[in-house]
């Protein structure tokens, strides 16, 4: 639990109002931040104008999160279509953006869970996993953290983000974003074969240790 370290971020004196909640979402959100958890080599980003926009604006750190460069921007029009796969299964509890606060913000995101399979096409007629709406950004601003319905994202290996239009209402076919980030829990995916040979493995013993038991079973079941 390395992340305990961080709870004395904020000291909660409230005439600093300000001052205070910006340390305040900072400590929180490294509790929980997916970030090394993230592959980010495997990141792809359909109609972004820079090779590998996508995949910068994800690398960014938590300190970086507010910086100007990398952005990514869309290119033909204003949809982007990102994958983004994870080095094993988490829980998602939300997700966290950042976009300066013009026009060119994304408005809807369409989300998906698990597949690495999707076009612009597929994106738009499939039902997604989750839909949300980014609420426009204003100045001074920091990250947006949009809760996510944890029960639909407990056993997550990727995410698909289909940002299906930005603020402009039709206006401006380009989209800028500053920073994407992840809260969850990491499940490393070892876990899981380890405990499914433990399971594997008691079965045929129980069967060898009382082989009459197992075959009485055998017998009755179908009938019962």
């Amino acid at each position: 639990m390395s992340g305990h370290h961080h709870h004395h971020g904020g000291d909660g004196h409230g005439h600093c109002h300000d001052e205070h909640d910006h340390s305040n979402d900072i400590t929180p959100a490294l509790q929980s931040l997916l970030y090394s958890q993230i592959d980010f080599d495997s990141i792809t980003t359909l109609n972004e104008a820079t090779v590998k926009g996508g995949a910068g604006i994800v690398k960014k750190t938590w300190a970086e999160r507010l910086n100007d460069h990398p952005e990514l921007e869309s290119d033909a029009d204003e949809q982007l279509l990102m994958h983004i796969p994870f080095t094993g299964q988490v829980k998602l509890h939300s997700i966290l953006i950042y976009t300066a606060p013009t026009p060119a913000a994304p408005k809807t995101l369409k989300l998906f869970k698990n597949r690495d399979d999707l076009d612009f096409s597929t994106a738009s007629d499939l039902p997604p996993t989750q839909t949300i709406e980014v609420p426009q950004p204003v100045a001074g601003e920091d990250v947006f953290e949009l809760p996510l319905n944890r029960a639909h994202w407990n056993t997550t290996t990727s995410i698909t983000i289909f940002i299906e239009d930005n603020w402009s209402d039709g206006d401006e076919d380009v989209t800028k974003v500053g920073y994407i980030g992840f809260k969850g829990q990491f499940m490393a995916l070892n876990r899981e074969p380890i405990s499914f040979l433990y399971e594997a493995a008691a079965n045929p013993s129980d069967h060898v240790a009382i082989p009459g038991i197992s075959d009485a079973g055998a017998r009755t079941m179908p009938g019962q």
